[in-house]
């Protein structure tokens, strides 16, 4: 049991850092990261916090990538709903500024996405379950038979048109964000030592089947 704690509190904190990531690169203001493209220019369509919007994306791609056929794991549903709740919170308390010029809007945008990396690190390797998004990747790409880079970048590609078509703000950013999201993740993997591939995630039946057995003995 002790070590399910202490994986799910990796898992929190790999997505309250993804938040403190996310929110950096939106107040940057030279541009979102492609998915927060398309949250921010939902949120102001229809009226809502960035991070409701963030939830209600992250749960209508889940049930998307659930009847794809994915299973999905206690890590995919915490990640659906906290990270959305984290976003609010941050922007909320207001300790993260906007950028003053478009050199510290670049600063920002980096330092956002190597924290975005990092997060990425802990929440993976607790190994509850990939996130929505990375659920549907994968769905669309066993279901397309096409290389799962294009069906990434096709993804995102969408997820950028429409949420500019809303609103959402495409800038330097969004394409930096695009180029350097992949380095800075595989750098920070590295730098730990850490090998995603040898994850092998556990469903939310594995999950509760594996705490249920060790609170029996």
């Amino acid at each position: 049991m002790k070590t399910y704690i202490m994986r799910l509190i990796r898992l929190m904190f790999g997505l309250l850092l993804y938040a403190i990531g996310i929110v950096i690169t939106i107040n940057a203001d030279i541009g979102y990261a492609p998915w927060d493209v398309f949250h921010v220019g939902f949120s102001s369509t229809f009226g809502m916090s960035i991070g409701m919007a963030s939830i209600i994306t992250g749960l209508a791609i889940g049930v998307i990538a659930v009847v794809l056929g994915e299973k999905i794991g206690i890590g995919t549903i915490l990640n659906m709903v906290m990270i959305g709740v984290f976003v609010d919170w941050i922007m909320l308390a207001g300790f993260i500024p906007m950028a003053i010029s478009f050199f510290s809007g670049i600063m920002m945008m980096i330092i956002g996405i190597l924290i975005i990396s990092l997060a990425t690190y802990f929440y993976i390797s607790a190994a509850f379950g990939s996130g929505p998004r990375d659920s549907l990747m994968v769905a669309v790409t066993r279901k397309t038979k096409l290389p799962v880079g294009f069906c990434r970048g096709s993804i995102e590609i969408i997820a950028v048109i429409v949420g500019w078509q809303l609103g959402g703000k495409v800038g330097v950013g969004t394409i930096l964000f695009a180029l350097l999201i992949g380095l800075f993740v595989q750098t920070t993997f590295k730098a730990l030592h850490f090998d995603a591939t040898k994850i092998s995630h556990e469903t939310m039946d594995q999950t509760f089947l594996a705490i249920t057995r060790k609170s029996n003995n």
